[in-house]
């Protein structure tokens, strides 16, 4: 029997699960790595420590299913995007630790690209926004502010990567340097609709082209590991970007179909099919996996703090000992009591994209608890989301289109029933999970299987997703818009800090 190996590099946990060609999972391994914060603002992680883990938990997925590496008939890799890794091309060694997505230490030079009119010619040939959430601005500041960086740069000797770049270049011990076009599509240096490096946004942010990996379809043979990693020199036919690749293993092939990641942070994206639309409505346009040379486009939201809260409730604030323990803490309560709680540790993301605000937690009164503020915590990551899908119909109408009919989700947090109703109630229409909620390895390892001949396309995948529980809305709509406007109240609050 053959199966698939996705190696799924995320922000705070390396894993690697194997399934077999039903989709289904056979093992999976989990090892966390440390989290750096060098200054307040400030995120990184140790690319070694990302290679290692990622390594480890191949090996031990691998035993765990009690297969060999001959039975495993390609790999796909998915992978936190935007975190930017630089390395020397002859030693291997990165120039400076991984500089992470969440990490805001960029926004002065947004700050200034902005001020230099540059806005709307990034929106409309990369289809983002300016914002140091992206690679982009990332590699301008390793560049130059590690010594001796931009000259060994501009003399060829350095390679940039995503973080599937830089596990891609290790698997393969230096030989290929490449990425696909959902990863390369969130630098802010990539034209969408060529699928190309743009030379204008290189000069810009003073990139050398020869840094960048060659970019190819989400399903395309990229190379093959050495034999000693593994046991077995096997083919690598799938990278995507983490949400692209839920996207896909969501089988959301079809233009309007939509689904919303719930891990550190929320990830909504909503399929547009071959259509590059830019948002009016501070979304961001991407590149959605492709199986084929053919460009596909999805409108994508981020939350910057969905899952994240809970952690915080548990380490930060002490509320609960255990991340599981929200749910039961959040029910002891019929309601927040009208506290309402805003997130907003690093700023806040779409749609609206202010890096400056700061969490705050508003409607205290004397008989509050820690409940309420618990269920607050939770409810908060359905309203972002449901900003987001808000954001998206407005999208979809302004384009005469249909909105969207149906949410499926995925990512650790959907397993908390409560957050999916409550999510159910405010978008009014159903939120769908799935039997296997690990949609973003899922989807690497379709795309690594249609590389392989595994599965002959699209179709055979779409019949494999099956729904696990349907959640329907309850809630009057004229409660759920109140709900929603005081939700936006507290945000424009927040926003005034």
């Amino acid at each position: 029997m053959s199966y698939l190996l996705a190696l799924d590099q995320g922000t705070s946990s390396s894993r690697s699960i194997v399934f077999d060609v039903e989709g289904r999972i056979v093992a999976m391994a989990q090892r966390e790595f440390r989290q750096l914060y060098p200054q307040p603002g400030w995120v990184e992680h140790d690319p070694r420590e990302l290679w290692q883990t990622q390594l480890d938990t191949a090996r031990e997925a691998l035993q765990r299913a009690g297969i060999t590496a001959a039975q495993v008939k390609a790999i796909g890799i998915t992978n936190q995007r935007e975190t930017t890794v630089v390395w020397n091309r002859r030693t291997g060694e990165p120039v400076h630790d991984a500089i992470v997505w969440q990490d805001r230490r960029a926004e002065p030079l947004c700050a200034w690209l902005r001020e230099q009119g540059h806005a709307e010619r990034v929106r409309q040939t990369t289809g983002l926004i300016i914002d140091a959430y992206f690679a982009g601005t990332k590699i301008h500041w390793i560049l130059h502010n590690v010594p001796g960086a931009r000259e060994a740069a501009q003399r060829g000797e350095l390679a940039f990567g995503t973080v599937d770049s830089w596990l891609l270049w290790k698997l393969t011990g230096g030989r290929v340097h490449a990425t696909d076009v959902s990863n390369a599509s969130r630098t802010m240096l990539f034209d969408v609709r060529s699928n190309a490096w743009d030379e204008a946004l290189l000069n810009v942010l003073d990139v050398p082209a020869s840094l960048l990996p060659a970019v190819h379809p989400s399903s395309h043979m990229f190379g093959e590991t050495d034999a000693a990693l593994l046991g077995a020199s096997l083919p690598i036919g799938g990278m995507a970007g983490d949400q692209q690749s839920a996207l896909f293993g969501q089988a959301c092939f079809q233009a309007g179909m939509a689904k919303n990641t719930y891990g550190t942070g929320c990830f909504m994206l909503m399929h547009t099919g071959g259509s590059f639309q830019p948002s009016s409505n501070g979304l961001i346009a991407t590149s959605a996996a492709q199986p084929t040379v053919a460009p596909q486009y999805a409108q994508e939201g981020s939350v910057f703090i969905g899952g994240a809260v809970v952690q915080w409730l548990r380490d930060g604030l002490k509320a609960i000992q255990a991340s599981a323990e929200v749910q039961s803490l959040a029910q002891s309560v019929p309601d927040s009591g009208g506290v309402m709680f805003v997130p907003a540790f690093t700023g806040l993301g779409a749609p609206y994209w202010n890096a400056n605000a700061q969490g705050a937690i508003v409607g205290l009164t004397r008989g509050s608890t820690v409940a309420h503020i618990a269920r607050a915590a939770l409810e908060s990551i359905a309203f972002q989301s449901a900003a987001l899908l808000q954001a998206m119909n407005r999208d979809v109408a302004a384009a005469g289109g249909v909105p969207v009919s149906e949410l499926r989700v995925d990512g650790g947090a959907c397993v908390n029933d409560l957050l999916m109703q409550f999510q159910s109630d405010l978008l009014g229409i159903p939120v769908v999970r799935p039997r296997v909620i690990e949609t973003t390895a899922l989807g690497a390892a379709y795309l690594a299987g249609l590389a392989t001949g595994v599965w002959k396309g699209t179709g055979e995948l779409a019949q494999q997703w099956q729904a696990e529980r349907r959640f329907l809305p309850t809630m009057e709509r004229s409660e759920a818009q109140a709900r929603m406007e005081r939700w936006e109240h507290a945000v424009r609050q927040t926003v005034a800090v």
